[in-house]
């Protein structure tokens, strides 16, 4: 009896000392993951089996260099970046980073995401502890505990991409990543050469929803991977495929009296046995990550919505038909965040005769469909080059005018002329009278001043000057369509800043629409302006690739001199997308749209001014 308590003993004792076996990153966040209201809809214990495509993505970084996630929203992949930082945490401590699109997105970052995961797991409490005003070791930007730390860092800011050596890089959403960090260069090769002291075992997880195909970051490292894809068992014959919505999900819908898109059925074809199945029995299914390549040392995932837990194929077929009925700008959208795919772009060659060709002729000034208007101006040394545009439900447009004024613009005359045009109406059916809503003004060229002038003393109006800022070379900085508003220091004018690179490709995208639509550009006759000369001057750029530190970018090549039409028709989008009038509601319900009195009399929007102004 003695002899066996002391043989007990000394197993217990011995078992102390053995090793403990590594959990891999799934069994760790089963056992240690706290899912909070903070940080998601589902609070409680982590279950990996939730969506079990999540187990192989996550083990796969224990014998993986590198690993590349193309995904959808809504299918957890951020929790993979925070799975992989709590296993090594807890199991082998070591330096990592997480690398950010931009500086401004770090503090939501730690607060909503990292911070949570720290503060309900107790073995990572334990470690880290509760952050504190002077602990410098637990900040918002950077985390310590035994052997290593967890730092947050911008694609934009090299000072923190190459600051010290790091074993893991996790990159989150790498297709918004700047072309390059400030003039060091691309951020992902700056964050990747940190690894290098960590040799055999250094760890790099890339994770975004992708954009276009053209300069996917993420497509091009899921390309140069084994591209893997998750497939489902057909619920009839078995065969192991991939989820897919085109050719794949089938649906039925219909039109609500107030317009609302109804789906009340999806289901998915087999791409075998041609049978169908509802989401449910495919879901219900067991499926395998199948690879389409070999590689030695990246594995790629791509996943979309319709393998999530979290989504409904009825919700994600409504998307894809609102999408398509709001036009080319969503359709994108969708692809991207539903289907975790990239968009490619479709260039059907429009040129200046295909679109010249379009040319109708109007019943009315401005033709029925038309909900409001706006105007664009462009500055030159001798005129202003002005369009006036309609706009219609699914941002769908109509060239209404096409005017110059010639003059020197150093003298008040042409301003003056200028703001009588602004002011003036046009008409359409039953006595509407149209007046612009808004405008947007080149203040690039040689007179700045006298454009923040003139519409400092027009804002009311929501005429503004506007300044493009494209794709340097230089910096490598790309900036959204709509970038920023601020005030002139010495005119206190409100100056919008442009994409101008983003907004052209909104243009083109709307000229390659072939149907009357959402988006489609309608155009008048010559006596509206709408000469040979005019689309010549809408077509006079084209998109072109650049490679700048290893990575694409689209960018516009001027193939004619004159290119005024092309620069309007990106200011008056501008117009639409800073003013954002809600294109769906009626004419009669348009707050800054005509309405019309019995008789043809015209109420219009009370103005704080009447008439024009001569100042400028």
């Amino acid at each position: 009896m003695v002899v066996q308590k002391t043989v007990d003993l000394f197993v217990r004792a011995n078992k102390q000392w053995e090793p403990k076996r590594r959990l891999t990153v799934s069994e760790w966040a089963d056992m240690n993951r706290v899912l909070t209201t903070e940080s998601s809809a589902e609070a409680g214990p982590w279950r990996t089996d939730r969506a079990p495509y999540q187990r192989e993505i996550m083990d796969s970084i224990e014998k993986w260099e590198e690993v590349a996630i193309m995904a959808s929203a809504q299918v957890g992949k951020t929790e993979f970046l925070l799975n992989v930082t709590g296993s090594y945490i807890d199991q082998e401590p070591c330096p990592i980073m997480h690398v950010l699109p931009n500086e401004d997105l770090i503090q939501a970052y730690s607060k909503k995401r990292l911070t949570p995961m720290i503060n309900s797991s107790d073995v990572l409490r334990n470690k880290i502890g509760v952050a504190k005003s002077r602990d410098s070791g637990n900040t918002i930007e950077e985390k310590s505990f035994p052997g290593g730390y967890v730092t947050i860092v911008g694609a934009n800011a090299p000072a923190g991409l190459s600051s010290r050596p790091v074993q893991i890089v996790l990159c989150d959403e790498v297709d918004r990543f700047p072309i390059s960090s400030g003039k060091e260069g691309d951020p992902i090769s700056l964050a990747i050469a940190r690894t290098k002291t960590f040799r055999h075992k250094r760890r790099h997880l890339f994770v975004s929803t992708p954009v276009e195909k053209e300069t996917s970051r993420i497509y091009q490292l899921y390309e140069d991977s084994t591209m893997e894809q998750w497939c489902l068992p057909c619920p009839h014959c078995g065969e192991l495929q991939p989820l897919r919505f085109k050719n794949g999900i089938v649906y039925e819908h219909y039109v609500s009296e107030s317009g609302e898109i109804v789906v009340t059925k999806a289901d998915h074809r087999c791409a075998y046995c041609g049978m169908l199945g509802s989401e449910k029995e495919w879901k219900r299914g067991e499926g395998k990550w199948i690879a389409r390549k070999q590689h030695s040392s990246r594995r790629g995932f791509h996943i979309n919505q319709l393998s999530s837990p979290w989504s409904d194929w009825r919700e994600v077929a409504k998307a894809f038909l609102v999408a398509k009925r709001e036009g080319i700008d969503k359709l994108k959208v969708f692809v991207n965040t539903v289907l975790g795919e990239p968009w490619e772009t479709k260039e059907k060659g429009v040129n200046e005769k295909t679109l010249a060709a379009r040319r109708e002729r109007y019943a009315y000034e401005v033709p029925a469909e038309v909900k409001v208007i706006t105007a664009a101006v462009d500055t030159q040394d001798d005129r202003f080059e002005i369009e006036v545009r309609g706009w219609g439900a699914g941002k769908e447009s109509w060239g209404i005018e096409y005017h110059r004024i010639y003059g020197n613009l150093d003298k008040p005359e042409i301003w003056k002329q200028l703001d009588e045009f602004l002011c003036r109406s046009w008409l359409g059916e039953n006595g509407r009278e149209y007046r612009i809503i808004g405008a947007c003004i080149d203040s690039g060229g040689h007179f700045t001043k006298e454009v923040y002038e003139f519409t400092r003393a027009r804002n009311y109006r929501h005429i503004y000057a506007i300044k493009g800022q494209g794709i340097s070379p230089k910096t490598a900085k790309q900036v959204p369509f709509i970038y920023k508003k601020s005030k002139t220091q010495l005119e206190g004018a409100v100056l919008w800043m442009l994409g101008v690179d983003d907004g052209k490709v909104k243009v083109f995208d709307s000229l390659n629409v072939q149907e009357p639509g959402p988006l489609y550009c309608h155009f008048p006759g010559e006596d509206k302006g709408y000469t040979e000369e005019y689309f010549l001057g809408l077509t006079a750029e084209a998109p072109v690739y650049q490679t700048i530190g290893g990575r694409k970018y689209k960018t516009w090549k001027k193939i004619r001199d004159r290119n005024e039409p092309f620069d309007l028709a990106v200011y008056n989008r501008a117009v639409i997308e800073i003013l954002r009038p809600n294109l769906s509601l009626p004419i009669e319900r348009q707050p800054n749209g005509p309405k019309v009195m019995p008789g043809g009399t015209v109420v219009g929007k009370k103005r704080r001014k009447q008439g024009v102004s001569s100042s400028i």
